[in-house]
């Protein structure tokens, strides 16, 4: 059994799939238009791009906003990304004019940060030592 496709919840999926590809640099796997308004869009990362798809799914169901809300207000990430180098990556982004609510943070093994993005979620990078 292998993990597929993981999803995260997107207000404007337009807008998501610029900013997973053009700023944080994923690769989009497959768009195809649903309805007027929606699609069915993943992304993958350039390393693997056999690999897991994320789907970028609208938040359209009533119960994602108050969830994404109260992550975002805890401060805590929807999903964790792996980056070689978490601080190069951090200075990488915010010259893209990211915003990032936790710097890179040293937790013992695991070197974090948290960015906003901008499409109602937090997310983690995460750079694994040892």
């Amino acid at each position: 059994m292998r993990i597929n496709l993981a999803s995260i919840h997107v207000s404007d999926q337009a807008k998501a799939l610029r900013f997973y590809t053009e700023v944080l640099g994923f690769r989009k796997k497959v768009e195809i238009p649903l309805d007027e308004h929606h699609s069915w869009i993943t992304v993958v990362s350039p390393e693997q791009p056999d690999g897991t798809e994320l789907v970028l799914e609208p938040d359209t169901h009533p119960a994602v906003k108050p969830y994404q809300d109260a992550l975002v207000a805890d401060g805590i990430p929807i999903t964790s990304f792996a980056v070689d180098d978490v601080r190069a990556e951090y200075e990488r982004l915010r010259k893209l004019d990211v915003v990032f609510t936790q710097p890179p943070t040293d937790m013992g093994p695991v070197t974090t940060a948290v960015l906003d993005d901008t499409c109602g979620n937090l997310l983690q990078l995460a750079q694994h030592h040892g």
